[in-house]
C-alpha cells in the first residue's frame, strides 16, 4: 500500500466534503439538533396544560383550591366556561385539555368527605392522564372534612380507603390505550416522510435522468410542472391514508368518532402542504442523495416537535413557536380532534387555515426559485 497514493485520496474527500455544503452541515447540524431537541425542547414533566375552570361553589375555599391548582404549574386557565357543558366542548374542540368543574355544594360535599371535585381530562393523550392525576392528590383543606375523612376510615375498616374528593374522568381514551392516540399521529407522519421525500427528489431526478431538456422545450409553464408534479403523488398520500386508517380500525379498534370527510380533507391538507415543501427542497438541492439529506432536517423536528412523540405542552415557549411553523403540529391537532374527539373541520379552523397558508407559500416559493433551464 503506497501512503502517497492513500492521503491522496483522503485529502480528495476532505475538499469534496467541503464543498458539500449540505453534507457538512449534516454532520456538524444533526448533532447540534439532537443534542438541543432531547435536551432543552422534549420534557415529559407537563406544565401549564391549556385549562378552563367552572366554579359554581363561589366560595373562599373553592377559590382557595382553584388557586391552589394553579400554583402546582400543572395547569393554566386559557378558556372561560360557565357550565360542566362548555367544558365538555372546550374540550372536544381542543381548546383545553383539563376542565375541573366544583359544584354549587362543594363545601357540603368536603364537609361530609364526598366527591367534591370532578378535572375534566381529555384523555386522547395519556400524558397528559398521567399529569392531570397529580391534581387528585392535593388535599381539601378542611378541619370538619378531616375528622369526616377519618370517621369514614373507621367505618369502613382498614382494608378499605375512603372515596376521593378530587376525581379524574377522562374522555375519549378511558382505558388509555396507546395505539389510540399513536395510530392517528401515524398518519401523519407516514404522509410527513413519504410525501417531502418523493417530491424532493422529483425536479432533480428530471435534471439527473437527462429529462429536463424535453420539459425545457414543451409549452409548459412553471405552475403548471409543479402543480402537475404534485398532483399524481397527491393520490399516493390518500392510499397510505386509507391503508393506515383500514389498519388501525381493525387491528387496534382505533375509533373514528367524527366525519370520514373529515379525516380524508385533513389528510389532503397535510399531503398538500407537505408536497408543496418537497418541490422547494428539490428547487433546491442538486442531486437526489442531497434532496434527501434535505429531507432528514425537516423530518427529523417534525417527528420531535409535533407532538407526536413527545407532549406539546412539556415543550419551552420558544420551541412551541417554532412547532407551530410545522405542518405536522397542526394535522395532529385535526386528526386527533377528528378521529378521536369527534370534532369537525369548523371547529378546528386555526390549524386548518395554518395548513393552507404553509401550502400557499411553499407552492409559491417553489415556483418563484423554477427555472427551466439546465443551469
Amino acid at each position: 500500500m503506497n501512503t502517497r497514493r492513500l492521503m491522496a485520496i483522503v485529502v480528495k474527500e476532505l475538499r469534496q466534503l467541503r464543498r458539500d455544503r449540505v453534507t457538512l452541515a449534516m454532520i456538524l447540524g444533526i448533532p447540534v439538533m439532537q443534542l438541543v431537541l432531547f435536551g432543552f425542547a422534549i420534557n415529559l414533566n407537563l406544565r401549564g396544560l391549556p385549562a378552563a375552570v367552572v366554579d359554581e361553589a363561589g366560595t373562599s375555599g373553592s377559590r382557595a383550591l382553584v388557586m391552589d391548582m394553579v400554583a402546582t404549574g400543572v395547569i393554566k386557565p386559557v378558556a372561560i366556561a360557565h357550565t360542566p357543558q362548555e367544558l365538555m366542548t372546550l374540550l372536544q374542540h381542543g381548546s383545553i385539555s383539563i376542565g375541573v368543574a366544583i359544584p354549587s355544594d362543594f363545601e357540603r360535599r368536603r364537609i361530609d368527605g364526598r366527591e367534591a371535585v370532578q378535572v375534566l381530562v381529555d384523555g386522547s393523550d395519556t400524558v397528559v392522564q398521567s399529569a392531570a392525576a397529580q391534581l387528585a392528590q392535593m388535599p381539601l383543606d378542611s378541619s370538619a372534612a378531616t375528622m369526616a375523612n377519618a370517621d369514614a376510615q373507621r367505618r369502613l375498616g382498614p382494608d378499605q380507603s375512603t372515596p376521593r374528593q378530587i376525581s379524574v374522568v377522562a374522555f375519549y381514551n378511558p382505558e388509555r390505550r396507546s395505539a389510540v392516540n399513536i395510530v392517528p399521529g401515524l398518519i401523519g407522519v407516514i404522509l410527513t416522510m413519504t410525501m417531502v421525500l418523493f417530491t424532493g427528489v422529483a425536479i432533480v431526478r428530471e435534471r439527473e435522468r437527462g429529462n429536463m431538456e424535453l420539459l425545457i422545450a414543451t409549452p409548459l409553464s412553471r405552475s403548471e410542472l409543479m402543480i402537475g408534479k404534485v398532483l399524481p403523488y397527491a393520490a399516493i398520500g390518500l392510499l397510505q391514508t386509507t391503508v393506515v386508517l383500514a389498519l388501525g380500525v381493525w387491528l387496534f379498534q382505533v375509533p373514528v368518532r367524527g366525519s370520514l370527510v373529515d379525516v380524508y380533507v385533513a389528510a389532503i391538507l397535510l399531503i398538500l402542504a407537505n408536497l408543496t415543501l418537497g418541490l422547494l427542497i428539490s428547487t433546491k438541492a442538486q442531486s437526489q442523495f442531497q434532496a434527501m439529506q434535505m429531507t432528514f432536517f425537516v423530518f427529523l423536528p417534525s417527528i420531535l416537535l409535533s407532538g407526536f412523540m413527545f407532549p406539546f405542552a412539556g415543550m419551552p415557549t420558544v420551541i412551541q413557536w417554532l412547532a407551530e411553523i410545522l405542518p405536522l403540529t397542526h394535522f395532529l391537532r385535526i386528526i386527533r380532534g377528528v378521529m378521536l374527539r369527534g370534532a369537525d373541520l369548523l371547529s378546528l379552523w386555526p390549524d386548518v387555515l395554518a395548513l393552507l397558508a404553509f401550502t400557499a407559500v411553499m407552492m409559491t416559493a417553489a415556483i418563484l426559485r423554477f427555472r427551466k433551464r439546465l443551469d
